[in-house]
């Protein structure tokens, strides 16, 4: 596990289970901007949701803070039942007050030096067809897509972590 790191006024860190709230508010912003008719209430607790990812052995979930406040966060984690060498990012988003200012690429340079430090080979995700943004975000990262099913609603994505 990588320590805190300041990154150009950026402080980039793992989020304390205190912060749930924060992380909660910061998920349906950012959600809230792919979802056309509003974010479909599926009945999801996302407080719970967060707390488990938050405290799961494991998992890893790490924020960028600027000027006292979580801007971006990025949870991943081994899959159950995958392989060691593949790291699975199941969260990640960006208040969009600040899209388009370096704080997605700070935070996924972050993430992959963990994967690097962790010896995985390989990231996966799954992101929402419609959310074409975050599809050209990952594709600038590097992500590359795979072949989709007909009526699929995630397109999943795969990464090709840089040895060190």
């Amino acid at each position: 596990m990588i320590g805190n790191r300041l990154t150009s006024g950026r402080l980039i860190r793992t989020v304390l289970p205190a912060e749930v709230e924060h992380v909660v508010a910061l998920h349906a912003r950012a959600r809230a901007t792919y979802y056309p008719d509003g974010v479909p209430q599926d009945g999801t607790d996302w407080t719970a949701a967060w707390r488990s990812a938050l405290t799961r052995p494991g998992g890893r979930v790490l924020c960028v803070v600027e000027a006292g406040r979580i801007v971006g966060l990025a949870s991943f984690r081994t899959p159950g039942d995958g392989p060691r060498d593949v790291v699975k990012l199941f969260q990640f988003h960006v208040d969009p007050d600040h899209w388009r200012r370096g704080v997605g690429g700070a935070l996924h340079t972050a993430c992959v030096e963990e994967w690097q430090a962790d010896g995985r080979r390989t990231a996966v995700l799954d992101v929402h067809v419609d959310n074409r943004r975050a599809q050209g975000f990952y594709r600038r990262q590097g992500w590359v897509p795979e072949p989709a099913e007909p009526g699929d609603h995630h397109l999943l994505m795969r990464f090709a972590v840089p040895g060190e």
